[in-house]
């Protein structure tokens, strides 16, 4: 296992549409080992295979709750959050419900910046899992946006795009400042 770069935003990898994956083998099980490496390093909760540079239709998630069932908040140390590793190869989703949510998302491709986004509230989901295992079943609540939200990597769809041109300019603008800051420090 490895800890890789993660792409950051506005690298033109990020919006290369990621190629269906094969066959689910060893060295695409390496490849998920990286992925969660890396997220969890990050941290974050998602992560798309585009992210670290391979174009393949794959995502890992981990919404990473408490074991009280609450979200794990980042400034919560006195409890550690129980880990539920979830992989999703060649993911598709379907019959998106007509009730939408809003959440605040970000992204490892877009650091330190955060907006509301508006996505279906419900989604229908099919893909296979890591031992190649066929998925089909509804989805709702945070694993919902968040997966909406890595599919858009597959499609080279970052999640500013769905915000105004104006937000999305600033976040990259904030981003570019915050490079310019940590190669002068």
């Amino acid at each position: 296992m490895a800890i890789r770069p993660i792409i950051e935003a506005p690298d033109p990898r990020l919006r290369v549409v990621s190629e269906p994956v094969a066959a689910v083998d060893d060295e695409l099980r390496a490849l998920i080992a990286d992925m969660f490496e890396t997220m969890y390093d990050a941290p974050g909760i998602g992560l798309a295979a585009i992210q670290i540079g391979v174009p393949k239709r794959v995502l890992v998630i981990d919404l990473q709750e408490r074991e009280d069932g609450a979200d794990a908040p980042e400034d919560d140390a006195n409890e550690a959050p129980v880990r539920n590793p979830r992989v999703f190869i060649n993911p598709e989703l379907y019959e998106p419900s007509e009730d939408y949510s809003v959440y605040n998302e970000g992204c490892l491709s877009v650091p330190d910046y955060y907006a509301e986004v508006e996505r279906p509230a419900r989604i229908h989901a099919r893909w296979l899992d890591e031992h190649g295992q066929a998925h089909d079943e509804p989805i709702e609540g945070m694993l919902a946006t968040c997966l909406q939200h890595e599919m858009d990597h597959l499609e080279g769809v970052l999640f500013i795009d769905h915000l105004s041109r104006l937000k999305r300019e600033m976040a990259l603008k904030k981003l570019e400042k915050a490079r310019r800051q940590k190669r002068a420090a």
